[in-house]
């Protein structure tokens, strides 16, 4: 769908997401983001996935001592980026590295395992000052800020769960891979530039908006979470009544 928006000359093949974990909901748009600006780091060419470089993990002040190709790129390997995955699945090494510093900081808490998969513990503090950010560092200098309130999810008023995942354990083929998901891509406008073969982010309040430039018109747009122009609506319209139409042609057909 996007191809076919961009080769008609309508949109740039670009589109950009934005989850509000505070009020629910967010922002999608289609085409070129022009406010706010976004700083990206390359794709991987030839992946399946929205693959990227990582190059270093920081749990609060410290860097993780990792071997220098726990992150190549190829063959399976490499970070996938992906929004319709809701946790961050890690490397065995890279994994037990973070989960150990998170923990250091709380070395009197009982972890107890939650649905044979959920590392989880009694918090009754604020998160945010009882446990480190975890700072994700990528090609071209870019980096992903998550905070504690991101990767822990809390099941009852008490009770914490860990988004972390061991990667080698959760797939089915035992391979390690790096996937981060919509709970550390949260609260962030998250963009991909297909076009430039590139993918950015910047922390962003998803309860306001962004301004997308309509390629055909040179004109720029207000794309909000709950606010939307009467243009893009026309578009957002025709765009949900042909997902529908394919949905219930993929019913009929499977």
């Amino acid at each position: 769908m996007l191809s076919q928006l961009a080769s008609s000359g309508k949109v740039k093949k670009s589109f950009a997401h934005c989850l509000d974990t505070a009020n629910g909901g967010g922002i999608f748009a289609i085409g070129e983001v022009v406010q706010p600006k976004v700083k990206t780091t390359p794709l991987v060419p030839n992946q399946a996935h929205y693959n990227v470089v990582m190059k270093a993990i920081e749990v609060g002040d410290d860097v993780l001592q990792l071997p220098t190709d726990i992150f190549d790129a190829g063959d399976g390997k490499g970070t996938i980026i992906d929004s319709g995955t809701t946790l961050a699945y890690l490397p065995e090494l890279v994994y037990e590295g973070v989960m150990n510093k998170i923990m250091s900081r709380q070395p009197d808490l009982k972890l107890h395992t939650v649905e044979d998969q959920f590392s989880c513990f009694q918090f009754t503090s604020n998160v945010d000052d009882g446990f480190p950010t975890v700072t994700f560092n990528f090609d071209k200098s870019l980096t992903l800020i998550v905070y504690p309130h991101d990767y822990l999810f809390q099941i009852r008023e008490d009770v914490w769960c860990i988004g972390w995942q061991n990667s080698g354990l959760q797939s089915k083929d035992g391979k390690e891979m790096t996937l981060l998901g919509d709970m550390v891509l949260s609260n962030k406008l998250v963009l991909y530039d297909l076009e430039n073969q590139a993918i950015g982010w910047t922390e962003y309040n998803c309860s306001t908006s962004i301004k997308v430039k309509d390629e055909s018109t040179g004109e720029v747009y207000t794309v909000g979470a709950h606010n939307i122009s009467s243009a893009s609506s026309q578009i957002v319209g025709k765009l949900l009544t042909f997902l529908l139409i394919m949905i219930g042609m993929l019913q009929i057909f499977t």
